[in-house]
């Protein structure tokens, strides 16, 4: 019991620093605002490709003429996001951590619920959600533990596992710092 309120009480911090999409027309990458606004384009590439256009939400402006936002560079460790991943539930937040690299992962996926309680598998967000009323409108199909993918292909885990053939097809990005 002890251990759990620690393991509650521990902060895990999201090492996404830019969300960007490439756009499906010119091939530029655009930022995206917000996580949330990120994560809502992400649940829908596979139905409804993001151009440049989309972005007029929060930029009036923006076309396919305009440059880039970001260049993808060493400047920061680039991640492609695994297609089909669905937005997280409200309230809910799915947290990306990069691992440092040579691991033997690139990245921990970890759910926060509202509560502040935080989940590493499907298992305990399964269990969590059975034991509270609260959330039982929310639908296990609505989270994936599935890490994105690095893009620097000189990125070499230490071990390699049967899933490090991946399926790089969406078009959403997450660049994070190194």
């Amino acid at each position: 019991m002890e251990q759990e309120q620690v393991m509650a009480a521990k902060k895990v911090w999201d090492s996404v620093k830019h969300y960007a999409v490439r756009c499906a027309k010119c091939s530029k990458w655009r930022l995206i605002p917000s996580k949330e606004k990120y994560e809502e384009i992400r649940a829908m590439i596979g139905e409804r490709l993001f151009v440049c256009e989309t972005a007029k939400e929060w930029r009036p402006d923006i076309s396919c003429d305009d440059e880039a936002d970001i260049k993808q560079d060493d400047s920061f460790c680039w991640a492609m996001d695994r297609p089909r991943i669905p937005q997280t539930p409200p309230g809910w937040q799915r947290i990306l951590r990069i691992r440092a690299e040579g691991g033997t992962k690139f990245a921990d996926v970890y759910y926060v619920a509202p509560s502040k309680k935080r989940f590493r598998s499907m298992v305990e967000i399964s269990k969590y959600i059975d034991e509270h009323r609260e959330y039982h409108g929310v639908s296990m199909s609505q989270f994936s533990f599935q890490a994105p993918v690095p893009l620097d292909e000189n990125y070499v885990a230490k071990r390699q596992t049967r899933s490090a053939t991946h399926d790089v097809t969406g078009t959403a990005l997450t660049a994070a710092g190194v």
